[in-house]
């Protein structure tokens, strides 16, 4: 490191750029900095400070050019534009995995798939039978997953989680968003508005058209991409899903050939060598400053525009989009409620008991049928009270659920109280997936400590 960059300032520059890339990789912190920002919303909600806030989310913000103009609320630009970026990394997740990971062998992919299905089936039968005859279009409210919630929660049991079982996991809350998305779209939008739909459509073209000539640089697509939520936010359909619809034509691949990387970047350096005057200052040496530019431009697209793009976007929606949306839409206001009347709400029974009832029974009964029909088998270190603990932390769906309650009650009273059971549900799901992973671990270790005195005893 010293020999190539000398100064010991630099160096300790590099190192704190790798300490703050640890802190904000850490799915557990980002999942922490989401938590504490529906916590501090809750707070405020609560205090004097509340009407103040809602005045803020509610004030308009304006962009006009000429006679055009666009005017948008502070609390519909985080959940429709803000979280429209949101939904561009998941649909980046989405393509990666359809791509190289999980999703890309079917037969592999079949049974956390599945069991995703029975998660999503599980809370929406159970909702509709808790509000039969009343507030039914609320449904799909329990049926989300927030993938990084929850694994944010897993990653805090360390080893008792096999790998296999987060991978698991993992598969199955890409499956539970995708089929999130298409619920959003079927139920959840408004009336189409004709023209904008095909406006919105002739925008897709152009991002085909774009991926079809090869283009590999990002910007083009995500200034067709900013056309397209316009389109979409005006059409009626759902603006978010215009993230997933730019993510998948992001090109997958690189237009640097790599198998040749190697020699062209032997003969670059060769190249610096010759260029390089130890006795000039390094704005007097154009040539060695050109050929490291040209260096530098083509090793940045070695980097397919998907993986570039989920650079520049994990740590702002991690971070700064997430906390902002939990601090906007946890705004639950209990001081001047009455808490029997939430509790006794069949909204709040059927969108909690959906969440930390429904999900663990569909998914551990779906995963159950599947293996013991031999369609498919437990991946290998994944047992059943691993799979019993999948199926608790599904329940934790606070980021998705928020979002489609939101789109499905219109009465403030239900939405407070999907709200209410939605941060209920989510924390009750990770405190009871918490205990069951530790007192089950707990159980299976002096079981075996057991047997192997046993085995001791025998052979004595």
């Amino acid at each position: 490191m010293a020999s190539i960059y000398g100064e010991p300032a630099v160096i300790r520059r590099i190192e704190q750029r790798s300490a703050v890339h640890k802190v904000t990789s850490n799915g557990t912190i980002a999942a922490a900095v989401m938590v504490f920002a529906a916590i501090a919303a809750v707070i405020t909600a609560n205090s004097p400070a509340y009407e103040v806030i809602e005045e803020v989310l509610h004030a308009p913000l304006s962009l006009g050019i000429g006679p055009a103009t666009f005017s948008i609320t502070i609390e519909a630009f985080v959940n429709d534009f803000l979280m429209a970026i949101f939904f561009l990394l998941v649909g980046i997740e989405l393509k990666y995995e359809m791509t190289v990971g999980q999703l890309r062998k079917p037969r592999q992919a079949a049974l956390p798939m599945l069991a995703a299905v029975g998660g999503v089936a599980a809370p929406a039968v159970i909702y509709l039978i808790i509000n039969a005859g009343g507030a039914v279009h609320g449904w799909a409210t329990p049926i989300a997953t927030d993938i990084a919630f929850a694994l944010g929660v897993m990653s805090l049991l360390g080893d008792r989680i096999a790998p296999a079982t987060k991978v698991f996991f993992q598969t199955l809350a890409i499956a539970d968003d995708i089929l999130a998305i298409v619920v959003i779209a079927l139920f959840y939008g408004q009336t189409p508005n004709v023209a904008w739909v095909a406006a919105s459509l002739g925008v897709v073209i152009v991002l085909w058209i774009i991926a079809r000539m090869k283009v590999y640089s990002a910007k083009p697509y995500m200034l067709v991409g900013l056309a397209l939520w316009v389109c979409m936010y005006n059409s009626g359909i759902h603006a978010t899903l215009a993230g997933v619809i730019l993510a998948f034509f992001l090109p997958a691949r690189s237009d640097v050939r790599l198998s040749k990387l190697g020699n062209w970047l032997d003969a670059r350096a060769r190249e610096l060598d010759d260029t390089y005057d130890d006795e000039s200052h390094v704005l007097g040496q154009h040539d060695f400053t050109t050929a490291a530019v040209r260096v530098e431009r083509v090793m940045h697209h070695v980097t397919p525009p998907l993986e570039r793009m989920e650079r520049y976007i994990s740590v702002p929606v991690n971070f700064v989009i997430l906390p902002i949306f939990a601090f906007v839409n946890a705004q639950v206001r209990i001081v001047d409620m009455d808490l029997a009347t939430i509790i006794a709400d069949p909204v709040t029974k059927g969108v909690y008991f959906g969440a930390v009832l429904g999900k663990p029974i569909g998914i551990i009964l779906v995963t159950w049928l599947l293996v013991h029909i031999g369609f498919a088998k437990l991946p290998k270190h994944v047992d059943w009270l691993q799979i019993i603990a999948v199926g608790i932390m599904g329940g934790l769906g606070f980021t998705m659920s928020i979002l489609i309650s939101g789109l499905a009650f219109t009465d403030p009273n239900e939405v407070m109280a999907a709200k209410c059971a939605i941060l209920a549900g989510s924390v009750t799901s990770a405190i009871l997936g918490l205990l069951f992973v530790h007192v089950a671990s707990a159980v299976k270790e002096r079981r075996e400590s057991r047997e192997n005195a046993l085995e001791m005893d025998d052979a004595s």
